[in-house]
């Protein structure tokens, strides 16, 4: 599974500091987020500098290229694709020249409703590049914009109109605007930049990387503007009676030293392993995750069952993140060439297996393999996540139902399908507890088909009419 985007906004005080490189840095941090193309914009006065491409950061920009990109302020993007294909129309940040000046937008979530906005723009004149939804959001922020508002304006107008998630970056003439969907499906935090200037960014490992200070989450259906001059004006359009926000971002997505609302990552990972080890009466002789978002998860296990925590499979991170296989030997060479078991570790070992979560199985079936080619005497699968039973809509590229191992088979076909000795998962109520946030406030739809929003007529949230600060 592939979250959609990490977004970053950078706004310096120092008309002559360069934002580029602070998005740079701040784009490495938040790879894990997208790893198929990025882009960074800035703005010196009204000029705009941009470049993007397919790849990595670091394959993207050189210290010459982030040279060029000249200005104070900028927005910067990576990507993984939810809605549009992975090819270099649909990366981002968009920069759109319009009839008054120029705007470039970053998106991270999925609008569900955006092929019918998409047909509605084309049938009054709109052309598009692209095939994503965050142009569409371009579009329509620019319509309201030459009608005679303000940006702040402007975007609470389409805000109306999105259905879906969103945590957006936007770049102006005269400032940065950051926003968050109405249930704050997606995350967008602020940070202070010592005093020189400010940071918006989808997870707070970025603020770290630039040494800049948490301030606070963007709230949900919050409009952060950030001027030329780095004050700060915040406008909370719409505010609903609860929030949605994901929680697989706590499970996988983010990384383990993120803070996410206000509650860290690692602990919520820890908690999660405690509590499937307190109820687990397994006997085995290891303890062992999948590397590496599960290893905070194994560690909470080990600590609640006392069975050793032992480090059983190593992740080669230099295969490449594009290894195109299609053959069915070819993709099992291709998780030995990811992952490979330490024999002495293994061999004539009970071994629980922590792993994240089970989407299709596939994989989960093939490191089982792996670990009892090695000699492992039992395989004990063990899952962070309850089973995922429905697709995701909402900025997770997810595969389709039918294709999710838990829609159509219970636990016990699932071990069998997978191979291993024994399976359990964390259960829903679990999982809420170890988040530490009422379930009111947790998107849980990929678990229980239930979703904060009517994603399969499309119907819109009821929102309140804009109100100027």
């Amino acid at each position: 599974m592939k979250d959609k985007c990490g977004v970053v906004g950078v706004c310096f005080k120092d008309n002559l500091k360069k934002a580029s490189y602070s998005i740079y840095y701040s784009l490495l941090s938040l790879q894990h987020r997208g790893q198929e193309s990025t882009g960074i914009v800035t703005r010196k006065k009204s000029d705009f500098f941009y470049e993007k491409g397919m790849g990595l950061v670091n394959e993207i920009f050189t210290f010459d290229s982030l040279d060029s990109l000249d200005g104070n302020a900028g927005i910067g993007h990576v990507r993984y694709s939810t809605m549009g294909a992975s090819q270099i129309e649909n990366a981002q940040p968009f920069v759109v020249r319009h009839s008054s000046g120029t705007l470039a937008i970053g998106h991270n979530g999925n609008i569900v409703n955006a092929e019918e906005l998409r047909h509605a723009l084309k049938a009054s004149g709109s052309i598009f590049v692209s095939t994503s939804d965050t142009e569409i959001i371009a579009h329509l922020i620019i319509r309201e914009h030459l009608k005679g508002k303000d940006f702040v304006e402007s975007i609470a107008e389409v805000m109306k109109k999105l259905v879906g998630s969103y945590s957006l970056v936007i770049l102006t003439d005269d400032a940065i605007y950051a926003v968050r969907d109405p249930l704050g499906i997606r995350p967008l935090v602020l940070g202070n930049l010592d005093g020189k200037g400010y940071i918006v960014a989808s997870e707070t490992v970025a603020l770290d990387v630039v040494g800049a200070r948490y301030v606070k989450n963007i709230k949900p259906g919050e409009i952060l503007e950030i001027n030329s001059h780095c004050s700060l004006n915040s406008h909370r359009v719409i505010k609903l009676p609860k929030k949605a926000y994901c929680m697989f971002e706590y499970v996988y997505f983010a990384r383990p030293d993120s803070v996410l609302n206000d509650i860290p990552v690692y602990k919520v990972r820890e908690k999660i392993g405690e509590f499937i080890g307190l109820n687990d009466d397994i006997e085995a002789d290891v303890v062992s995750p999948i590397p590496d978002s599960a290893i905070p998860s194994a560690l909470g296990y080990s600590r609640a069952s006392k069975i050793p925590y032992r480090e059983t499979l190593i992740r080669n991170r230099y295969v490449g993140r594009t290894f195109i296989l299609p053959e069915q030997k070819a993709r099992e060479l291709a998780v030995k060439l990811k992952l490979n078991p330490i024999a002495g570790e293994v061999k004539g070992k009970k071994i629980v297996l922590f792993d994240d979560s089970i989407v299709r199985g596939t994989t989960s079936s093939r490191i089982i393999k792996l670990l009892k080619g090695a000699g492992a005497k039992e395989v004990h699968m063990r899952v962070g996540c309850p089973p995922i039973k429905s697709r995701c809509n909402l900025g997770i590229n997810m595969p389709t139902n039918e294709e999710l191992i838990a829609n159509n088979k219970t636990v016990e076909e699932i071990r069998e399908e997978i191979g291993a000795d024994s399976l359990s998962y964390l259960s829903i109520e679990n999982l809420i507890e170890a988040i530490g946030m009422e379930d009111s406030n947790l998107c849980t739809g990929c678990l229980t088909g239930k979703y904060p929003i009517d994603i399969s007529k499309y119907e819109q949230v009821k929102l309140p009419v804009y109100i100027k600060k």
